[in-house]
């Protein structure tokens, strides 16, 4: 990876035929991301760009929701992950899920990828005015940790298998004294 030209760019409602073959690998999901973007038909999967579109929005948002923006990290043209950013929390996302979620699709994993989208999405997250991040991972799931750790994330708490991490998101750029 050359890291040359990676960047974030948000989902739209019209995606080009790279990001549906990315979301098609990626899968419904593991390791506790839920791939909300999964569709086994054409339909289906413009209904939920749609209503992503919307719920990045934070308007009428359906009960239970808050307002997120899904992310696709790219390298060059292209897509190599997909991430989301809650711009608050709820019970429920304060036990598991938390502010961000990300995946890196599988043919891309290995390559310091999950770091690079966790940077981005924690810039992103302080561009919101969002001073500090809550991410939960799998307590097995030592890549994940790896990569949290490394982007400056604290171990809160770690129960029934799961781990809570905080992350300061204006700590993420090196300091210049």
């Amino acid at each position: 990876m050359h890291h040359h030209s990676i960047r974030l760019k948000r989902l739209k409602a019209e995606e080009s035929d790279e990001i549906r073959d990315m979301i098609r690998e990626i899968g419904p999901g593991e390791n506790g991301f839920v791939n909300g973007l999964y569709a086994e038909s054409e339909e289906a999967y413009r209904q939920k760009l749609a209503d992503n579109v919307r719920i990045a929005s934070g308007e009428n948002l359906p009960e239970g929701y808050v307002r997120q923006q899904v992310y696709w990290l790219y390298d060059g043209d292209r897509p190599v992950g997909c991430g989301k950013l809650r711009y608050w929390l709820t019970d429920a996302l304060r036990l598991h899920g938390g502010h961000i979620g990300y995946t890196i699709r599988p043919s891309e994993r290995g390559h310091g990828y999950g770091t690079a989208m966790l940077r981005e999405l924690s810039e992103e997250a302080a561009a919101a005015g969002i001073d500090e991040v809550m991410l939960t991972c799998n307590a097995d799931n030592t890549a994940s940790r790896r990569v949290i750790e490394r982007c400056g994330g604290r171990l809160e708490k770690l129960e029934e298998g799961s781990c809570t991490y905080w992350i300061k998101t204006g700590e993420q750029r090196p300091r210049h004294t």
